[in-house]
């Protein structure tokens, strides 16, 4: 992908302080999560229309009406009571819907005759606080248990941020999520989705154990 303002960077905190690659730290807010995969389902997945559900804190961290503007996608109808809720789509009529409403997924697409479910969370992606590096570990785990409490409609996806420790848990987690019938796709800074396959991670593990 392309896009070069999903991070946002930040002065740390006193506590964090020189624990960043960097003199900020790069926050991938878990709403330029859900907007960066919803974009990975119009572009490459064949989705027509996406659906993302965030609560009031990611409306606060992140600017969903500005982003999507600047990817060329209007407003055409307004949905809830927030100023970025509503339906916005883009000149070739593919639409991303912001609906500030929790509890039914992150971001949602129907896709053919299957529909994609995804639980996404974010994190710091530049830092070695050891913190905020155990958050994105977190993050990760929390998104595989939601799925898995959460009744199958279809595909079913755990997003989270793309980083060297996230990357290594992700290929943990992949054989043992396959069989739950889940998937893993991690997000870099620019928006790009690598999908974290259970059969590759499978074989890496093994030539690892074999070496």
């Amino acid at each position: 992908m392309d896009f070069e303002d999903l991070v946002t960077a930040l002065e740390p905190p006193p506590n964090r302080a020189g624990k960043a690659d960097g003199p900020h730290e790069h926050h991938l807010y878990e709403g330029a999560v859900m907007v960066a995969y919803a974009m990975h389902l119009l572009r490459t997945q064949g989705a027509w229309d996406v659906r993302v559900y965030p609560d009031g804190e990611h409306g606060k961290q992140f600017d969903f009406a500005g982003w999507l503007g600047r990817r060329a996608f209007t407003k055409i109808s307004g949905l809830g009571s927030t100023a970025y809720g509503g339906v916005y789509r883009n000149p070739e009529g593919k639409t991303i819907t912001i609906n500030p409403k929790s509890g039914l997924g992150d971001v949602v697409a129907a896709i053919g005759d299957h529909v994609i479910a995804a639980e996404c969370k974010g994190g710091i992606i530049n830092t070695r606080h050891p913190g905020q590096v155990s958050r994105l570990y977190r993050g990760l785990c929390e998104t595989v248990g939601l799925l898995m409490a959460t009744p199958s409609q279809g595909r079913q996806v755990a997003v989270a941020p793309l980083t060297d420790g996230t990357l290594r848990l992700a290929e943990r987690l992949a054989p043992r999520c396959a069989l739950a019938g889940i998937e893993i796709a991690l997000v870099g800074s620019r928006g790009e989705v690598l999908e974290v396959k259970a059969r590759e991670a499978a074989e890496q593990a093994a030539g690892g154990n074999d070496a």
